[in-house]
């Protein structure tokens, strides 16, 4: 099986995947209810472990302590460090595979945000230094 980068799940199939999306942005990665729920039913304490959330009553607790049934009323999640609570400065589930050759350790069941991502679209400024851009045209943007 092939594994991708963000963009391949929207048909581009040209990402390199130097890692260039998830160095950049990787550390701010905000799972939705139902990834959540989808890391919990599996107990999949290695990826829950990097994730907090706020409750209503303004409590922080680690995604490793949730119930399926408390997802519905939290107010925000967070990736931090399991073990000092500090903010991540990249994401910890990029993997080094190669020189210049990156893949995400939670593929199969990565959140969301990761496999909707589109900076083609969005217009990130940061993709000019994208080699798969580069390679298709010269001027650092997607087609659309």
């Amino acid at each position: 099986m092939k594994v991708s980068m963000p963009g391949e799940e929207s048909g581009h199939e040209l990402c390199e995947q130097c890692g260039l999306c998830c160095k950049i942005f990787g550390d701010t990665i905000t799972p939705t209810a139902e990834n959540l729920f989808v890391w919990i039913e599996q107990e999949r304490q290695d990826i829950l472990q990097y994730f907090s959330v706020c409750k209503p009553d303004g409590t922080w607790v680690s995604c490793t302590d949730l119930r399926p049934d408390e997802l519905y009323n939290l107010v925000t999640v967070e990736m931090r460090d399991p073990v000092s609570q500090e903010y991540l400065c990249a994401c910890p589930f990029l993997r080094r595979v190669g020189r210049k050759k990156y893949l995400c350790r939670i593929h199969d069941v990565k959140p969301e945000m990761c496999c909707t991502y589109q900076p083609w679209i969005w217009g990130e400024t940061y993709f000019n230094r994208c080699q798969a851009l580069k390679k298709l045209n010269h001027d650092g943007r997607w087609p659309v």
